[in-house]
């Protein structure tokens, strides 16, 4: 699984130009599930989100998780982070999993965040989907549960 993890002020997704998931203070998740990618993987990438210190402590150092300050998660299936552009000019999708599993994985995860008490707001699984967020920071990181970063 891979996530591309951004803290935000705020972000929101639409679906057919209705809001489906809100949140104000928190992060953005883009989560795409590669095949082979298991409930350990999910289990993993979940606690590393709500655990990471990347948000400021009174002095405005990145000391904080998000459970310790507060917010919310508003996480968004996106296939095309499984994808290869290694050759030619067109991606290739031959890493991502099949809808059905990267659908049940994919709840698995959003129901492991919210397991650890953070409220959690999500798209919707293959719709064509608009995320809107401010950046705050701006703080992007890249999470990838085959290269674990303890």
């Amino acid at each position: 699984m891979k996530i591309v993890l951004q803290r935000v002020k705020e972000a929101k997704v639409l679906v057919e130009g209705k809001v489906v998931g809100n949140i104000g203070r928190g992060l953005c998740l883009l989560v795409g599930v590669e095949k082979g990618d298991r409930e350990a993987e999910a289990d993993w990438l979940a606690a590393k989100a709500v655990e990471l210190r990347i948000f400021p402590d009174q002095h405005g150092k990145m000391n904080l998780s998000l459970k310790e300050s507060g917010g919310g998660i508003l996480a968004v299936s996106q296939f095309t982070l499984a994808s290869s552009i290694k050759k030619g000019r067109r991606p290739s999708f031959d890493l991502a999993e099949t809808p059905q599993r990267a659908a049940r994985l994919f709840d698995y995860f959003v129901n492991k965040l919210r397991e650890q008490g953070v409220e959690v707001q999500t798209g919707v699984f293959q719709a064509m989907m608009e995320v809107h967020l401010i950046n705050d920071g701006p703080v992007t990181f890249i999470l990838d549960s085959k290269v674990k970063q303890l």
